[in-house]
């Protein structure tokens, strides 16, 4: 799997970093956005750099918090700086296999999460989406 490209830009006195994501501008929002020691991490589907999912919900969950970290790094943070994540999924039936991937990327950190499910996502295909919030330092 490619390593997301996140490009960071400085505007007002906050970071904003992109994904380069189609969604991005058409609905006007950042990948994440620093201000100050805070960083929000916008909801984060698993799509790889094709364009396509990947079929489970296993492998969307881990692409989508690799784009997560990327987000995160790119702009002075670190998954240990995550304080609360939450977790949209189209089927709260695959909640296991979902929960098990936020398990080991977070097993050190344990923010506080909310799994909910949601009627549909932004793509028929995706089947996860997560946010994040950081505090660095």
């Amino acid at each position: 799997m490619k390593d997301p490209n996140i490009t960071v830009t400085e505007v007002g006195g906050r970071l904003r970093a992109s994904s380069g994501s189609a969604w991005e501008p058409k609905v006007g929002y950042s990948r994440a956005v620093r201000a100050g020691n805070v960083v929000a991490v916008t909801g984060t589907v698993g799509v790889l750099a094709d364009g396509t999912f990947p079929p489970t919900a296993a492998e969307q969950t881990r692409r989508a918090l690799a784009i997560v970290r990327a987000a995160l790094e790119a702009l002075g943070s670190r998954l240990e700086d995550v304080v609360r994540t939450r977790i949209f999924v189209a089927d709260i039936s695959q909640w296991e296999a979902i929960g098990a991937v936020h398990g080991e990327v977070f097993a050190a950190v344990r923010p506080a999460t909310t799994m909910v499910e949601v009627a549909r996502l932004i793509d028929d295909a995706a089947l996860v989406e997560i946010e994040a919030d950081a505090i660095v330092g």
